[in-house]
């Protein structure tokens, strides 16, 4: 189905726009720009969704560990925390592209050098282990403040260290630090953007693409900024529906 046949008043509504004021809005009526628009939104979606859930995974890990008597290990995770958190994601992405991927490139049949991870997934590891280490600090703010009479309860009723973590602490940890969580998911969201350094073709490089090809700047930076207000507004009603839904009197805000 074209176009079109799916949307054809608004194709035409556009198309006429663009014919009578010089507004051209092409990735609204173009099929072809349109389907790069939209493949580009979706691969904005898809690399936040994978980034959230690794970032919250990588965050609730280190926070934990934060908590063993093993000194070296702590030391390890908080230079991790330190080196993610006090450096810029676009170094970072730079870092890890540039600098880290040609080291472990491998060679086809040819003897040629090719890349042996993507560059989404460069972006993914990238912005997960940079979220991640944001997460990490978050929630172990959340953890210190559970109340210690709390964790003694716990031990009381018989649970093991790693049980009290899981079953008592880290689902008060969650609460207490959901609101500063929901922000850093935000911010992941908006910095998915960082991608197109590296050619990844998701919104901000396929509008560019489509900007340079329509000389439309303008206009599609409208579009760009509309799209990434509509995509962040719609995550934080989740989240502020998710927070309500977990709310605990007493505890958290």
């Amino acid at each position: 189905m074209t176009l079109e046949n799916m949307f054809g008043p608004v194709a035409n509504w556009f198309r006429k726009l663009h014919e009578t004021t010089g507004l051209n809005f092409v990735v609204f009526y173009d099929p072809f720009d349109a389907s790069r628009f939209f493949k580009g939104l979706a691969v904005t979606l898809e690399m936040a969704a994978i980034c959230i859930i690794a970032s919250t995974v990588i965050g609730v890990v280190v926070a934990g560990i934060h908590g063993v008597r093993f000194r070296p290990v702590v030391w390890l995770v908080d230079g991790y925390v330190q080196f993610f958190r006090n450096t810029p994601s676009i170094v970072q992405l730079y870092f890890f592209f540039f600098g880290l991927g040609p080291v472990i490139a491998i060679h086809n049949e040819y003897g040629q050098s090719v890349p042996w991870i993507s560059g989404f997934s460069w972006a993914v590891i990238c912005l997960s282990v940079y979220s991640g280490a944001f997460n990490a600090e978050i929630f172990r703010g959340g953890i210190e403040a559970v109340p210690h009479a709390t964790v003694e309860a716990a031990e009381a009723l018989g649970y093991t260290r790693l049980g009290t973590y899981i079953h008592v602490v880290l689902p008060l940890a969650v609460r207490i630090s959901f609101p500063a969580f929901g922000n850093n998911m935000v911010n992941l969201i908006k910095s998915t953007s960082v991608a197109y350094a590296i050619a990844v073709p998701e919104t901000l490089y396929v509008s560019s693409q489509i900007w340079a090809d329509a000389l439309n700047v303008g206009e599609m930076m409208n579009v760009v900024l509309v799209s990434y207000v509509a995509i962040v507004s719609f995550f934080v009603f989740l989240i502020g529906r998710v927070e309500r839904a977990i709310r605990v009197p007493g505890i958290g805000v």
